[in-house]
């Protein structure tokens, strides 16, 4: 079968490899200029920041099955287990920046970034996508991995149904701010990373301590209270901002660059029970971070789900 994959991010490569194992093309369209969706790393200069997921962590025996071949292939580190105090859970990370565990997946996979699907639709014995150059792709098969609200979106033009629930789904936001220093004399305690440290912040990343960076760079992440009321605000007003917020937590380092960064979906607010959903036909799913499972491992597993759902 020919299979289309909306999104390549975690779950859109999972799911991807997984149809692939069975044999089968796949294409995948991305909209972003790389891979990884939230599994986001940027590089200034010297230093490497992870901006959108920081870590992830392990639950299930069929999760760490592939993390163990991802530590294996020298993709996938252990960080440290715990950030106040140890509780014996691994926090894992990619060895050079999150956006590494994406690439490494991607690797020989048939994926078309910068491109966007401008629509979709059920034709008489299979789907139509058409992406923005105007091109319609025929395919038997289709998995969706936007956020839900994109998803929806591209199924309503199509006029193709979606459950109230589903299409309801809300995500929390983040705003975040990325910082370069002179050196490493802030305030960011070992291990490198601190949950809820303060009123504005939900997570504070050393990237040098976790072992991404050769200079000194830290991720700060805004509780989703904070980025919900100050979202609107104008780029440059949520920058200043965030840098006066960070500035306890920078010690006598002096800042050498920032940068402002918007997630407008961030963190599912509520989870679809089931680990992906599929319509009538059996021929398109969705998946995605807002299906049953924490986060990271929820991606990769509703990816899994979906793809099994469709080719077995």
């Amino acid at each position: 079968m020919r299979i289309i994959v909306v999104g390549a991010g975690l779950s859109g490569l999972m799911a991807a490899r997984e149809c692939v194992s069975h044999g089968h093309e796949v294409i995948v369209f991305d909209k972003g200029r790389g891979v990884g969706g939230r599994l986001a790393t940027r590089r200034i200069k010297d230093a490497t920041l992870d901006h959108g997921a920081q870590f992830f962590t392990v639950r299930s025996a069929e999760f760490q099955k592939n993390v163990d071949d991802w530590i294996a292939a020298g993709v996938v580190r252990e960080w440290c287990r715990g950030f106040s105090e140890e509780d014996g859970h691994p926090r894992y990370v990619g060895a050079n920046g999150m956006t590494s565990i994406a690439k490494h997946l991607a690797t020989g996979l048939d994926v078309r970034t910068s491109t966007l699907v401008f629509s979709l639709t059920r034709a008489e014995t299979d789907w139509v996508i058409t992406t923005d150059d105007g091109v319609a792709h025929h395919a038997d098969r289709v998995i969706l991995t936007a956020p839900i609200p994109q998803s929806f979106s591209l199924m309503f033009g199509g006029g193709i149904e979606m459950p109230v629930e589903l299409r309801n789904t809300d995500y929390d936001r983040t705003l975040g701010l990325l910082v370069t220093l002179d050196s490493n004399n802030h305030n960011v305690s070992s291990p490198g990373g601190m949950q809820f440290p303060d009123d504005v912040f939900s997570f504070i990343g050393d990237n040098t301590a976790k072992g991404i960076s050769a200079a000194p760079a830290l991720t700060f992440h805004a509780n989703p209270e904070w980025s919900l009321a100050n979202f609107d605000k104008t780029n440059r007003e949520i920058h200043d901002d965030l840098l006066e917020a960070a500035t306890p937590w920078l010690g006598t380092a002096h800042v050498t660059s920032s940068e402002m960064k918007k997630w407008r979906f961030a963190i599912p607010k509520k989870l679809w029970p089931d680990a992906c959903w599929v319509d009538d036909s059996g021929t398109l799913a969705i998946a995605g971070d807002a299906f049953a499972g924490p986060r990271v491992e929820g991606a990769a597993l509703s990816g899994l789900a979906a793809a099994r759902a469709l080719v077995a």
